[in-house]
């Protein structure tokens, strides 16, 4: 990565506790991920359907870990599973309220990739309100993110609508048990040639003996209207094999990354809001 830049930062960002995570050495994939990505592309019956969704509650694991999978529509399921080292679901679900509100703490995920997230001063009110708990600070809120899928590339501009699990159409009662310690779904838009490119995007965790592991969904070419997958892409169009391609190398790479600096960036801001 010596021939990369790492992405501009707002005035100031220097100053910031947590700095010396965007200066700090890029986390390497495991090389067994690494290879894996040489022949990503798995059956398309191995694929999660997306209208089988609460099945990732289930003991064990399913035949589509990792990967790339067509699916019956047209579509494209994208899949990651992210063992997280002496960290818990609680601090994903941490993560996730605490990240938005400052484009730095994005930055330090990715810092080859991640070039801006912005919130409204809604979700900015909402994400700082001490009353609410961390699941209801990943419900109901909005970022707007500049993101490259491909380290080098100019960044694509992302739209999330984040949801709660019920609205996605989830089983909430699973949500905080041993079944799922973290979750956070939301409708995905990414603005392309093709116009506003929709994906359901899903991430949810179980608690392990050392840590935790994170299960990554994508479906592709989806969004969960009224509780209820659509496919929404032109009649007679299948989801762009490459763009699942690309996402899928980007989401080891950011989620490598953030397995290896969340504990430490936990402990250290846990109480910082602001």
């Amino acid at each position: 990565m010596e021939d990369l830049k790492r992405v501009p930062l707002r005035p100031g960002a220097e100053n910031r506790s947590y700095y010396k995570y965007y200066l700090k050495e890029f986390a390497k994939l495991p090389a067994d991920k690494a290879e894996f990505l040489k022949n990503p592309v798995g059956r398309t019956e191995d694929g999660l359907d997306i209208h089988e969704r609460n099945r990732l509650f289930q003991p064990g694991y399913l035949p589509d870990e990792r990967g790339v999978f067509s699916t019956a529509d047209g579509g494209k399921l994208v899949a990651n599973n992210t063992k997280f080292l002496n960290a818990t679901g609680e601090m994903l679900q941490w993560w996730f309220a605490w990240h938005g509100i400052d484009p730095l703490r994005y930055a330090i995920w990715d810092p080859f990739d991640h070039y801006g997230l912005d919130i409204s001063f809604e979700v900015r009110a909402k994400l700082l309100d001490p009353s609410l708990s961390l699941r209801e600070k990943c419900c109901d809120i909005q970022h707007v993110v500049k993101e490259s899928l491909v380290m080098g590339n100019p960044p694509d501009t992302l739209f999330l609508d984040f949801k709660k699990p019920e609205d996605m159409g989830y089983d909430e009662t699973q949500i905080g048990t041993a079944a799922c310690s973290f979750f956070v779904g939301a409708n995905v838009g990414i603005e392309s040639p093709l116009g506003r490119v929709p994906i359901v995007m899903t991430h949810t965790a179980r608690d392990t003996a050392d840590g935790c592991e994170l299960r990554s969904r994508f479906w592709m070419g989806y969004n969960i209207i009224n509780g209820k997958a659509e496919y929404l892409m032109p009649d007679g169009m299948e989801f762009p094999l490459e763009m699942a391609l690309q996402l899928l190398g980007h989401n080891f790479n950011e989620f490598t990354n953030l397995s290896e600096i969340l504990p430490s960036v936990y402990a250290e801001e846990k109480d910082h809001w602001e």
